[in-house]
């Protein structure tokens, strides 16, 4: 899912999850779909985009405030999630939090032409 920033305020926040994975599934793509799921409905959710090859997996997701980012590292079964994948799921990860000052959109109409 792109994100069309021009429909968010400024300034946001965008948290950054960069990741190896390791073998195998394990249970990763039903808890990750339970993780869209229910960041989607917390309070200063905006968006997430993803994209993950053999090698590396990138996430970032999208919210209004720092309060709205700690509240979400805090959630029960997201916190289920982070020790699953400390065990389990990634042989290596970073998280990094920025706060978004400037954004831009592009996209081509479906003739092509600019927009």
């Amino acid at each position: 899912m792109l994100i069309k920033e021009n429909n968010i305020h400024i300034p946001y926040y965008v948290v950054i999850f960069v990741s190896k994975r390791t073998n195998g599934d394990n249970g990763y793509a039903e808890m990750g779909q339970l993780m869209v799921d229910l960041a989607s409905k917390q309070k200063g959710f905006l968006g997430i985009e993803s994209v993950r090859d053999d090698e590396l997996g990138i996430t970032l997701s999208y919210w209004n405030s720092l309060e709205a980012i700690e509240h979400w590292k805090k959630h029960s079964v997201h916190k289920l999630a982070q020790h699953k994948g400390k065990e389990d799921w990634y042989e290596n990860f970073a998280i990094k939090v920025c706060r978004v000052e400037r954004h831009s959109f592009f996209e081509k109409d479906r003739a092509g032409k600019r927009s």
